[in-house]
This record gives C-alpha cells, structure tokens and sequence, in this order.
C-alpha cells in the first residue's frame, strides 16, 4: 500500500507529490511550520491527507513549546493551530484535524505538559491510523453501487495519495476490483496541477488498475459514446445541503453527467462534512498563483504578461449529486435530512 504520510519519531515523513510521477521522492518535516509549507505547496495534498498532516503538525508543533504549565503551553500551541489553518482555506479536514489536537490537549489539561505532549502524539497517530480504515469502509459501502463491467471516471486524485492510504474515490475502485468486479478507470489529467495525469494515473498503474489518461475537456465526448458508467470524485468540503467543493472542473464533469443521465458520485469521509455551513454559497474558494497556469513543469505555455485566473476549486450543486459516500453509509437526497442523520450516527 502507498504510504502517503508516516509519523516517525518526531519527523512527518510524506511524499513529495509535486515530483510525481517522475521521481518518488519523500519529504522529512520537523516542525508545524514545516508541515504548514508542504500542505501550501501541494507537496501533500487531497483534503483527508491535509487533515491527518495537519494532526501530524500539532504534535510537532507541541513538541517543540517550552513550558511549565497548561496555562502557559496552550496558548502557544493555539498560536501555531491557526497559522497552519491559513494553509488551504477550502479542505473542511485542515480545520478538523487541528480541533481535533485541541480538543485533545484541553481535555488532558490536568497532566503535566510533557503527558500532554504524548496524549497529542498518539491521538495523531490514531488520526492517520483511522484514516486509512474509514477509506476502507467508504470502498465497502461505494462498490454496491458499482455494476461489473463498468468504466468509472474520476477528476483530480482521491486516491490512495490524497488520504492515509488506500484513497475515497479510488477507493471505490479498489473494493469494487476486490469484490471481483471488471472496473477500468477514465482519469481526468485535471488541469492547471495535473493531478490525475500524474497522480491518479500513476497509483492505478502501480496497482495494475486499468486505467487510461483523458484530458478535462475530453469528458463530454467520452459520455456521450456511451464510454462513462459512473463517474466517482473526491470532495474538499460539503455543505449541508449537499453542494460539494471539490479540484476545479469537478462541476463541469457533474453537469455533464447529469446531461447523460450518468451518475455522479462523491466518495469523502463524514470529517469532510461542514454542517455549520448552510449551502455551497459560503464554502471559501482558494485562489491560487496565476503563475501555475502559465508553466507547467517549468516551461511557459502562454505569452509574457498573460493575465490567468487559478481558483483552485468549484462547487457541484446537490441537485447533480446522485449519492455522497461516508465510511457510515451512504447518503441520497434530500441531502439535509441524509447528511445530519450520517453526521449524529458516529
């Protein structure tokens, strides 16, 4: 199995996916800030990966507060949980993996600092532990609705190296494989980062996986020969209404399989849920570098002084969701009513 990330002694040990597929090369982050740069400069990437390094953070970041007493560690360790939020605004696992280290720490307030410190350690492992088996169970319950004999298109990567491990939509893929299904996989390339050209592609070939590389604005073409069954993606953040954030172009692919009555799947963790936010409408878009754009793999494609826009993300309104995929189940419309159910069942 891929291992996105480890947490060693005192050292987040992840892949650097900006090197893929060329080179597999692994980064050794030291400190919270260190892990706040990998996850800002896509080195990992994939909203449950983000939150298991954001837990990996904390506790370095913990490791590295020189204090006495609760009172005099918290505040600091407070400090560095929201600078590392600022790293990827959209990625609902960001902010619940660092709740998730703070309320840990406040809920062992009564040992002394280094207990504490250890109590963060070992919740950060369990959090990449769990990651890995909650991919499983999302795998379980999305390959019921996999028929034999289908092609699956997916948009960006929600694999095995956007999570612990195993992967959300690629997941979907693998159990269904596992269950002795005959799946082939349509990868988007997902412009302007080319995570399925590089990513998605590459663990599928490393799994023996058929798969075969298409670019974004193939997706129609593809639908309406008859080339799609179902299309299965990640998610970044999902309202709870049911509109999704998810890699730019996902929404283009979900009008598109709604135009051929194809169904339009989201594979994520319930962690990925944000039931404080109301619709799609207050999910925060990340607007990245015009630069990313215009280069690519170091050569620039545009002319000098070509002005780019880069929104790193788009919502999918629940209207084109078919079915969201949680480790606890699987939830339909009305969303509002299936999501909050799945959310309390924990």
């Amino acid at each position: 199995m891929i291992k996105t990330i480890e947490y060693l002694d005192g050292v987040a040990r992840m892949i650097d996916q900006t090197r893929l597929p060329q080179e597999k090369v692994y980064v050794d982050c030291r400190t919270i800030e260190e892990v706040g740069r990998a996850i800002q400069d896509l080195v990992i990437r994939g909203a449950p990966a983000i939150g298991v390094a954001a837990a990996i953070g904390v506790s370095l970041g913990a490791d590295g507060i020189e204090a006495d007493t609760f009172d005099t560690f918290y505040p600091r360790l407070k400090t560095q949980c929201d600078a590392l939020a600022q790293a990827r605004p959209t990625a609902a696992n960001l902010a619940w993996g660092i709740e998730r280290m703070k309320r840990t720490a406040q809920a062992h307030r009564h040992l002394s600092v280094d207990q504490i410190k250890e109590r963060l350690r070992q919740e950060a492992l369990a959090v990449l532990e769990e990651d890995i088996q909650i991919n499983r169970r999302i795998g379980q319950h999305g390959q019921e609705l996999i028929t034999g004999d289908s092609v699956v298109l997916t948009h960006c990567n929600a694999g095995a190296l956007a999570t612990a491990g195993y992967g959300t939509a690629l997941g979907v893929v693998r159990a269904a494989i596992e269950a002795g299904k005959r799946v082939s996989v349509l990868a988007n390339e997902t412009r302007p980062f080319f995570q399925g050209a590089r990513l998605t592609v590459w663990e599928l070939m490393e799994d023996n996986i058929p798969v075969k590389l298409i670019t974004d604005g193939m997706s129609g073409y593809f639908m309406m020969q008859g080339g799609v069954d179902a299309v299965v993606v990640g998610a970044d953040r999902i309202a709870a209404n049911g509109d999704v954030a998810n890699k730019i172009g996902t929404y283009m692919v979900a009008a598109l399989a709604h135009r051929h009555g194809i169904p339009f799947y989201v594979a994520a963790p319930v962690s990925t849920l944000d039931l404080s936010i109301a619709s799609g409408e207050a999910i925060p878009i990340e607007e990245r570098r015009g630069e990313e754009v215009v280069n690519v793999a170091g050569q620039r494609i545009a002319p000098e002084g070509t002005v780019a826009a880069y929104p790193a993300f788009d919502v999918t309104p629940h209207a084109l969701v078919t079915a969201i995929i949680t480790e606890r189940g699987i939830a339909r419309p009305p969303y509002g009513e299936s999501l909050q159910r799945l959310a309390e069942t924990g």
